[in-house]
């Protein structure tokens, strides 16, 4: 019998998110909730933490909890809100960009090396579907994620 193509994937999806392709094993690493709102601040701009809270679909007493370690070490910083709201905006501080920038080079590193047999075609194609995939999650969630355009392949021929 042929395994249903969605219990396929749901596994798949299981074992990628176990793989440890990130710098979390790397002394002195961001943890992942770090790593992730480091992420969000630095492609959205400013948020406040209900602004994260919402951007990651998280509960606000989670995401104060992950603020306030994250203020505590440096890495994000409050400033008033520009349109004179009573909360504040989080930004990331330079010292939280610099770790953000050294364990994404780590993480791209650690794709890379995975990737290197594969043709450029195939990780093109794997970064198409995955975009997909993730644009889809997040217009079904009403939480678009900030990033570059994608390429277009077509007008690059």
């Amino acid at each position: 019998m042929t395994e249903d193509p969605i219990d396929a994937l749901a596994r798949e999806f299981m074992l990628v998110g176990r793989h440890h392709l990130s710098p979390a094993r790397i002394p002195g690493a961001l943890d992942r909730s770090a790593y992730v709102v480091l992420s969000r601040l630095e492609a959205g701009g400013p948020l406040t933490a209900r602004g994260i809270a919402d951007a990651l679909n998280l509960e606000i007493s989670t995401v104060t909890r992950q603020v306030g370690a994250m203020r505590r070490a440096g890495l994000v910083e409050r400033t008033p809100d520009p349109d004179g709201g009573a909360a504040h905006l989080l930004r990331p501080t330079a010292t939280g960009l610099r770790r953000l920038a050294a364990d994404r080079a780590a993480y791209r590193s650690g794709i890379g090396t995975v990737l290197a047999g594969w043709s450029t075609h195939d990780v093109d194609e794997l970064n198409r579907l995955l975009r997909r995939l993730n644009e889809d999650i997040e217009q079904r969630q009403s939480g678009v994620w900030p990033r570059p355009p994608a390429p277009d392949r077509a007008a690059s021929r």
